[in-house]
């Protein structure tokens, strides 16, 4: 079609030549795939750089009903990880029971949730809250990784569903494993893939050559979190920041040295499962039993210094912000988060002073959950009832523009309170995508109209 139009084009010149040259652009605008238009991808945990920001514009500014309609649904097994969307496809990871224990990564067509590839591998579980794979697939330069509940690590070519390589994670590194399993999403650096595990000796955190899967270098004695980690820019350098079962841990992506170790001990168990949040020099965290800690790093300075620590008397009368799996969010001088029985909360980000408390956009319950998302100056939330809220968070409150049923909760995560919908969704192409553990659903978000398609039906 190139040869086509230039041959077309060439002799003509002026006004004509121009309109036919935006023509051919309409024409080879339609033509693109779509992942080249849409401005926003999801293609790992939380999204670009794992900010948890959707920047895409043209988005809806309420609901026009109770419930949104979708686009397309698709059935698929239990499981925790979030959906990640790239290059026109979705990826999600989940288990099946019977006939035997396995776990499964799927790719679907982002338009019409057709089955583009799947794979499945025996998987049998050792670990509590069995419902399946938690972490999500980090899709990067052609390429898809899936991590497993239970170590097994597998590199993908993204497009087609081939191995490239694979590895056994637990038998090669002799993990401690976590009594919920492997959790953290892989993070892709420069040319390595990086895993938090807590593998023996000093394996808690593996760099593999992301295209071959060769060791790099593996550091730090210590057991596995849940928490993901992230790469931050500090004192003119990228460093790995990761949150161990008991540390802190700063470290050269490159070489696995160790910049620093914060302690940061578990009183109970290890139960880590917020990522990082990195504003300005300052690093915050958040766990259901050891409290809110600010961590201040010096401007000029590869190092570490306490900001405050804060944690309450026990899990029903907390402190600050005291979060089981929600990562919060930082604007400025607050930080907005659910506590451990799903109170949103507004805090002071100079000492962890609360400035506010808000039951209104979960119902409470133990480890109740809102994931949160931020566009633009509103703050998108998915609860853990299937519901999607747009809301304003300010230090004056929160105000809930419009809030609409997404999808239905399951009991497969969590058997009790009518079952929890604990996957993050995934926001891209102005779209969202979200899974419980009967089904994955794809919903427009878009400004205006447009009419739910057929795709992806139950056999």
């Amino acid at each position: 079609m190139k040869h086509i139009a230039k041959k077309a084009i060439t002799p003509l010149c002026g006004t004509l030549a121009r309109k036919l040259g935006v023509l051919f652009a309409i024409l080879l605008l339609n033509l693109t795939p779509v992942s080249a238009v849409f401005a926003d991808e999801w293609a790992q945990w939380r999204g670009t750089d794992r900010k948890g920001v959707w920047n895409e514009t043209g988005i809806l500014e309420e609901f026009e009903s109770p419930e949104i309609p979708l686009r397309w649904r698709v059935p698929i097994g239990s499981g925790y990880s979030g959906p990640s969307v790239a290059d026109g496809r979705v990826y999600v990871t989940d288990r099946l029971m019977k006939p035997k224990q396995v776990e499964r990564v799927h790719c679907f067509d982002w338009e019409t949730g057709e089955s583009l590839w799947s794979y499945t591998y025996d998987c049998v579980y050792k670990i509590d809250y069995a419902a399946g794979p938690r972490a999500n697939v980090t899709v990067h330069d052609g390429l898809a990784y899936a991590l497993g509940a239970m170590g097994h690590l597998h590199c993908f070519d993204a497009a087609t569903g081939d191995i490239v390589w694979k590895k056994e994670l637990n038998t090669e590194y002799n993990i401690e494993m976590p009594i919920w399993g492997i959790a953290s999403a892989p993070l892709v650096e420069s040319e390595h893939l990086i895993v938090q595990i807590g593998g023996k000796p000093e394996a808690c955190i593996v760099a593999f050559d992301r295209r071959t899967g060769a060791e790099k270098w593996k550091a730090v004695d210590d057991t596995a979190s849940y928490s993901a980690p992230i790469m931050i820019t500090h004192a003119g350098q990228r460093i790995l920041i990761c949150w161990t079962g008991n540390n802190i841990a700063a470290l050269d992506a490159e070489t696995g040295s160790v910049h620093w170790l914060y302690p940061f001990p578990s009183t109970r168990w290890e139960i880590g499962i917020a990522t990082p949040i990195f504003y300005q020099n300052e690093l915050f965290f958040t766990n259901f039993y050891e409290g809110s800690l600010l961590l201040k790093l010096p401007p000029n300075e590869v190092a570490v210094e306490l900001g405050w620590h804060r944690v309450g008397k026990d899990e029903q009368h907390t402190d600050a912000l005291q979060t089981t799996m929600a990562t919060p969010i930082r604007d400025g001088g607050y930080i907005y988060g659910v506590d451990s029985y799903g109170e949103l909360r507004c805090l002071d980000a100079e000492n962890g002073d609360r400035v506010w408390e808000d039951l209104s956009a979960v119902p409470k319950a133990r480890w109740s959950n809102i994931h949160f998302v931020r566009n633009d100056n509103k703050v998108w939330m998915f609860n853990e009832r299937g519901e999607l809220l747009i809301t304003e968070l300010s230090p004056g409150g929160l105000n809930i523009i419009s809030r609409a049923k997404l999808i239905e909760p399951t009991r497969d995560q969590l058997n009790r309170r009518g079952g929890v919908t604990w996957a993050h969704p995934a926001f891209a192409y102005k779209h969202v995508f979200a899974r419980n553990d009967k089904e994955l659903v794809c919903a427009s978000l878009a400004k205006g109209k447009l009419p739910p398609q057929s795709g992806g039906t139950y056999p």
